[in-house]
């Protein structure tokens, strides 16, 4: 994927992002912070800084921000759409996140749509390094294979299976756990004593998102095809019957996401 495609899908997809977050696991955030003077932040995949631009008026005033990216491109835009807090932007693949985590060490480790593209092995590393600097965990919009159709189509199932299928394939961090990540981590930092909360942050996309509708279902069908190819063109054509039925506005779609909110220690 370019860097010009991505940061347009991201562009697209943040205020409905935006409008499906928790705003209760962001109460309890508030609450959490609210003694502290400073808030060091690790923002991991940071993207374009759509993570940052929702959390930053939520928490304390005085914040530092780490920004961890593979992508140089959508660092510069992250940093030109930055204000207010200070920050630091880190070019660096995903694996390597823990390299800095350290300096300054994380107050809170956050992501947004991640979690489903990670391993077993990157959550444990996770957990390890939160519970080692004692910081907390926001883990938002994880896909967890839920998508739900206002009226259906024969071929719903078929195309949602290709896809959470193909959800599991190595997404560069291993083999990805897909929509079983949430309760993967929920389970996860339980064991290692957090407090941990998940709620569901679903899309609901109809004519006024369809742009935004239209560009996922595009994106389903051709993981669908790469996962079945002998299947490819009942899952296209299932594709162009979705898209016109959107922009007609006959069909809304629900797409199932989980945020995470893990927290150490005594919680008020």
């Amino acid at each position: 994927m370019s860097g010009d495609f991505q940061a347009d899908w991201l562009a697209l997809r943040e205020p409905a992002d935006h409008q499906a977050r928790s705003r209760v696991l962001g109460q309890r955030l508030q609450v959490w912070c609210a003694p502290r003077q400073r808030l060091r932040v690790l923002d991991l995949g940071t993207g374009t800084g759509s993570n940052r631009r929702f959390l930053a008026p939520l928490l304390p005033a005085d914040q530092h921000w780490t920004l961890v990216d593979h992508d140089p491109a959508l660092l510069a835009l992250a940093s030109a759409k930055a204000s207010g807090h200070e920050s630091r932007s880190i070019q660096a693949d995903l694996s390597e996140w823990h390299r800095f985590a350290s300096d300054p060490s994380p107050d809170l480790v956050t992501a947004s749509a991640l979690l489903d593209l990670v391993s077993a092995d990157w959550l444990d590393s996770l957990v390890a390094a939160c519970r080692e600097r004692g910081a907390a965990a926001l883990m938002v919009l994880s896909y967890d294979g839920q998508v739900e159709w206002s009226s259906p189509d024969p071929l719903d199932d078929a195309v949602l299976a290709a896809v959470n299928a193909h959800q599991q394939r190595d997404k560069g961090l291993g083999a990805a756990l897909g929509p079983a990540a949430p309760g993967e981590l929920a389970g996860r930092f339980r064991d290692a004593g957090y407090h941990v909360w998940v709620e569901s942050s679903p899309w609901d996309l109809g004519r006024e998102n369809v742009v935004l509708a239209q560009a996922l279902v595009e994106g389903w069908v051709a993981a669908a095809c790469e996962q079945l190819p002998e299947s490819c063109s009942g899952f296209r054509a299932w594709g162009g019957r979705r898209c016109a039925d959107l922009a007609a506005g006959r069909i809304r779609v629900q797409v199932g996401h989980q945020d995470l909110l893990a927290l150490p220690g005594p919680v008020r």
